[in-house]
């Protein structure tokens, strides 16, 4: 599913137009990327949590050349499914 699908999901679900459901999406993944990029984790119960992670320097390889590199230390985002949407996932009949 992407984006637009997902907008036209919500739309049917919550019994909205498209325009509507748009900023709803919208406003959800800004909220999500500034209370991240504030250092906060985003806890939906039920679903799962976002939040950020720190990786540390190391040495690697640039993939095209061979030679030797070091790989700068970075934040990135993560996401941990919650034991709901896991049991949904992992369903079967």
């Amino acid at each position: 599913m992407n984006k637009s699908q997902l907008v036209a999901d919500v739309a049917q679900r919550a019994d909205l137009n498209k325009a509507t459901a748009q900023k709803v999406v919208d406003a959800f993944i800004d909220a999500v990327k500034v209370s991240l990029s504030e250092g906060n984790e985003v806890a939906l119960v039920g679903f799962g949590t976002f939040k950020t992670e720190q990786t540390k320097a190391r040495a690697g390889r640039n993939p095209q050349t061979g030679k030797p590199m070091q790989i700068a230390a970075a934040t990135k985002a993560k996401f941990v499914p919650g034991k709901s949407l896991k049991d949904t996932v992992n369903f079967s009949e």
